[in-house]
């Protein structure tokens, strides 16, 4: 049997989250917890939602970095993280399933409590 870590929504999930690190240190200096409908919508249209974050991404590192400090180090370390966990196939623009949007969520949650211990004090 897979381990959830393995599949796809699991590493969107990890995904989402340093896209949403990248924008909160750009934006707030810290990263604060998805709203249950704001996963929703993105479990909805993973695609779409990404797709947006990338576009700003580059001026939310920027940004970011513009902070200076250990804002900017999280910022860097976050971005290199999205690098990593961009699938390299082509993400449908589909829903996800119930099941697919669960392990979405517990990559997302797994991503961000590393993010926590790695920079305590700028993840809420």
């Amino acid at each position: 049997m897979a381990r959830v870590e393995d599949g796809r929504p699991y590493q969107w999930g990890r995904l989402y989250a340093a896209l949403r690190a990248v924008r909160g240190f750009a934006s707030a200096g810290r990263v604060l917890p998805v709203t249950d409908r704001e996963l929703k919508d993105t479990t909805g249209r993973p695609r779409t939602v990404f797709e947006g974050y990338l576009r700003t991404a580059g001026l939310d590192v920027l940004a970011a970095r513009w902070r200076g400090g250990p804002v900017a180090e999280a910022a860097a370390a976050a971005f290199a993280d999205v690098a990593l966990l961009i699938p390299p196939e082509v993400m449908s623009r589909g829903n996800l399933t119930l099941a697919q949007a669960e392990h979405f969520r517990q990559g997302y949650e797994a991503q961000l409590t590393a993010y926590r211990k790695a920079w305590d004090g700028l993840v809420d």
